[in-house]
C-alpha cells in the first residue's frame, strides 16, 4: 500500500498540480505567448493528465508499480531534461511577471519532479522487497 501511495503522490504532481498552476494567464492564457506555444502547452497538459490517469489505473487496479513508475520517470524526467538544457534554447522558469515559484530556495518544478522520481524509485524498491 505504501508503494501505491508514494507513486500516487508523484502522479498528482504532474497530472493534477501542474494543470492547476498552468491553466491561467501565466501559461495557457498568456497573451505574450504565441498561439502556437499555447497549443503546445495545452497538448502537454492533456498528454500528461492522460498518462497520469493511465498510471493511476495501473497502480490501483493492475498493481503495476514498475510500469507506472517508469511513466512517472518519463514525464517528470522530461521536465528535468528540459530544465537542465534551458540555457541551450533560452528557456526559463521565470514567469512573464518576473516571478519564479520556489520552495526551500529551489524552483518548485525542479523540487517536485525530483521528489516524484525519488518516490517512484522508493515505490519500486518496496515492491522488489515484497517479492523477495
Amino acid at each position: 500500500m505504501l508503494a501505491k501511495l508514494l507513486i500516487t503522490v508523484g502522479i498528482a504532481f504532474y497530472a493534477l498540480a501542474v494543470p492547476i498552476f498552468e491553466i491561467n494567464a501565466s501559461h495557457v492564457f498568456n497573451p505574450q505567448w504565441t498561439p502556437h506555444a499555447r497549443l503546445h502547452e495545452v497538448w502537454q497538459l492533456v498528454t500528461n493528465c492522460a498518462l497520469g490517469a493511465f498510471s493511476l489505473w495501473l497502480v490501483w487496479f493492475r498493481n503495476e508499480i514498475r510500469l507506472s513508475s517508469l511513466l512517472t520517470l518519463f514525464v517528470t524526467g522530461g521536465f528535468l531534461f528540459a530544465y537542465a538544457l534551458r540555457g541551450q534554447y533560452d528557456g526559463s522558469m521565470v514567469l512573464s511577471d518576473g516571478s519564479e515559484k520556489m520552495i526551500f530556495g529551489i524552483n518548485l518544478g525542479l523540487f517536485a519532479y525530483s521528489l516524484a522520481i525519488a518516490l517512484a524509485a522508493i515505490a519500486v524498491l518496496i515492491e522488489r522487497q515484497k517479492e523477495s
